[in-house]
């Protein structure tokens, strides 16, 4: 665990229990005891680390007997993850969060290694260069979201 934060050791215990079933409902509060952090701690963890880009879907449930359920969800299985997807692009994205889309659709074999190479190059800073960092986030969104469609769309 040398060189690891806190977030990365409460992402690790997640994905963990993760490994061995489909989805895991947790309490907040009870896994920030268990780490002895606080329990926005655990929210920064899930908001940062389990998001739709990295192939999770987080439903938080709030009150006496509140929840939050992450569910790894499997990419090519569910066009309605790939929707989702789209909408979280929106009309801009930067690099990183489209890297990590990349990154997740390779982790889940649904594009080869060549392939989110090739993806990764499309959506650099260095490929969109442009002196408004706008356009070039608003351009990189138009790239990514095609791709994502032709994927949807593949037989």
């Amino acid at each position: 665990m040398e060189g690891q934060n806190i977030s990365d050791v409460i992402e690790n215990y997640l994905k963990n229990i993760l490994s061995d079933s489909e989805h895991v409902e947790i309490r907040r509060s009870e896994v920030a005891d268990l780490f002895d952090v606080v329990p926005s701690q655990i929210n920064y963890v899930i908001k940062t680390r389990f998001t739709i880009q990295n192939g999770y879907l987080v439903e938080s449930k709030r009150g006496g007997g509140g929840y939050i359920r992450i569910e790894k969800v499997n990419l090519m299985d569910d066009v309605a993850v790939l929707n989702t997807l789209i909408q979280v692009i929106g009309d801009e994205i930067n690099e990183r969060d489209a890297i990590s889309i990349i990154q997740t659709l390779y982790d889940e074999d649904v594009i080869t290694r060549r392939e989110a190479d090739l993806m990764v190059v499309t959506v650099a800073k260095q490929t969109l260069a442009f002196d408004n960092r706008q356009i070039g986030d608003t351009l990189r969104a138009h790239i990514l979201i095609s791709l994502l469609n032709r994927l949807r769309y593949e037989s």
